[in-house]
Parts: structure tokens; C-alpha cells; sequence
């Protein structure tokens, strides 16, 4: 398999400076790729540079994450509707008519709100590791459901001092066995610390995980979009996530029982631990249910 190229770019969105990667022919099928948090587009490097020979592949760095600008709050909301009416607006601003949409961590609900927005523009749905199924949402989120129902100022400090080289390190390796610990390359925390310390982008962040609590409310408007549009879905997951174990893995056949479902010996961020994998399942999918 030969390997596209990748290239990075910058553009201009409503005032804010983006940065994105993009690989693939311009007229080929699109697939968009939100990323989760604490990363960047910097989390699909390999899986665009793989793809890119038969598919256009477009990773926008969020607001306030990555190498993209960091606006002030008065004109960004540093919020998951925020966060989703950009992704909206990136779709537009790169002439997007027809997508598949990657679909993983906190880029999940950016994606499925887009995908619900215009659900006639969707080609697929590639899920990985991102759950919409509060029954079933692992131990790992217990310190965030603990502050949703009872936000504190002490509260408020845990949720910060998870903003952190050691949070991170936690957020990419944490709770991997030792032979999947071992494929996590250190410059995943390293870069993304380095690119998130700043006291506006920690503040963000906090805010962020603070706006998680809305989520919920999304969670059955996002089944009944999968319930009543049945996009092709592929499912990758991997089950070593304390926030998103098998579980909430099966709980998409509740909604979506033609999907295809392959659980991987993987984590959160199986990108990282089983591209090949990834890379095989999803050009196989494409292939069969793209034009």
C-alpha cells in the first residue's frame, strides 16, 4: 500500500485561524475527522496518510486546540454547541456537500450533530470509541458525574488539575494492558501538554468538561437520528476504556442492528495501537458502501 501525502494547512474561519490536514484527491469521496480531547488532528495522521489514495480526508485542530487560534471567549463559545456549530461551519467554509464522519471522543458529538443537521449529506458513520449511551458509561466518568451533580469550587480544582502532563499521560495510556501501554508513543501527551499550556486553553478546557454535563441531554436526540436515518456504520472499538467499555460499544446495535461492530484488543485511542486493523476494517467499509 502506498501511502498519501499529508499535507497542513491553515484557513481563515469566521476571524479564527484553523489548522487542518488534508490528504486525498479533492474529487474523491470526503470523510471529516473531529478530534477528541486532549489531542488534535495530529490523532489521524496515519489513518489520512492510508486512506488518502482513495478518499479526501479533512482534520480540522478545534478552537483552542492544536496549532489552530485560541479566540477570545467573546467570539467563541467554548462549548460543545460551540464546538459543533464550527464543525458546521468547516464542512462549509471547505465546499463539503457529501461526507462520512469519523466519529471518536468528544468529536463524536460534534460529528453526530453535524450528521443530524443535514443527515442527507452523510455518506457513513465510522465510530470509534465514542458513546452515547449514558447506562452505559464506564467507571472512569465517575469523577465528572460527581461534579455535574454537585458542581463545587473544590470540584472545580479536580476537574482542573486533571488539565495536566500527568492528566494527559492518564487520558492516552491509562488503564491500557502492558502490551498496549507499551504502542503509546509519549509524544501524544508531550505535544498536546505542550500545545494546551496556556491559562486561557486550560481555562477553556475546565469549561469544557464542566459543559459535558449537556451532553446528556443530546444522548436520545442522537439515538433517534441513528434510529430514524440507519447511515452505514461501521464500528471499531476498543474495550480497554474506563470511559467507554463494550458496552457502550453493543448499545449502537440497540439503535443501528446493521451495523457492523468489531471489537479490536485496543483502548480509547486505538488509533495509536491498532491502525492496520483500523485501516483494513474501514477502507473494506468504504469500499463497499461509498459510490
Amino acid at each position: 500500500m502506498t501511502l498519501a501525502a499529508v499535507v497542513h494547512r491553515t484557513t481563515d474561519i469566521d476571524g479564527i485561524e484553523i489548522f487542518y490536514r488534508e490528504a486525498g484527491p479533492p474529487d474523491a469521496p470526503a470523510l471529516v475527522l473531529p478530534h477528541g480531547y486532549p489531542c488534535s488532528s495530529y490523532e489521524f495522521r496515519d489513518l489520512m496518510a492510508a486512506l488518502g489514495d482513495r478518499y479526501r480526508l479533512l482534520a480540522p485542530d478545534l478552537p483552542g486546540f492544536g496549532h489552530s487560534g485560541t479566540p477570545d471567549r467573546s467570539r467563541f463559545s467554548y462549548t460543545f454547541d460551540g464546538y459543533a456549530a464550527f464543525l458546521e461551519r468547516f464542512t462549509e467554509v471547505m465546499d463539503l456537500t457529501r461526507y462520512a464522519i469519523y466519529l471518536h471522543d468528544y468529536g463524536s458529538q460534534f460529528g453526530l450533530r453535524l450528521a443530524m443537521g443535514a443527515p442527507e449529506r452523510v455518506t457513513a458513520l465510522i465510530v470509534q470509541n465514542g458513546d452515547i449511551y449514558e447506562d452505559e458509561m464506564g467507571p472512569k466518568y465517575a469523577w465528572l458525574k460527581e461534579y455535574w451533580a454537585n458542581p463545587t469550587a473544590e470540584g472545580r480544582a479536580v476537574l482542573a488539575g486533571n488539565v495536566s502532563e500527568d492528566g494527559f499521560r492518564d487520558e492516552f495510556r491509562g488503564g491500557l494492558p502492558a502490551h498496549l501501554a507499551a504502542r503509546v508513543s509519549p509524544d501524544l501527551w508531550t505535544l498536546h501538554w505542550r500545545l494546551m499550556d496556556t491559562p486561557q486553553r486550560r481555562e477553556n478546557v475546565v469549561g469544557l468538561f464542566e459543559d459535558q454535563a449537556t451532553t446528556l441531554a443530546w444522548f436520545p436526540r442522537q439515538q433517534a437520528y441513528l434510529r430514524q436515518h440507519r447511515p452505514p456504520t461501521l464500528i471499531v472499538w476498543g474495550p480497554h476504556d474506563g470511559y467507554m467499555p463494550e458496552g457502550a460499544a453493543r448499545a449502537y446495535l440497540r439503535d443501528l442492528p446493521d451495523a457492523e461492530l468489531h471489537l479490536l484488543d485496543g483502548g480509547h485511542w486505538a488509533l495509536e495501537t491498532n491502525l492496520g486493523e483500523i485501516v483494513d476494517l474501514t477502507r473494506d467499509f468504504l469500499g463497499r458502501v461509498l459510490p
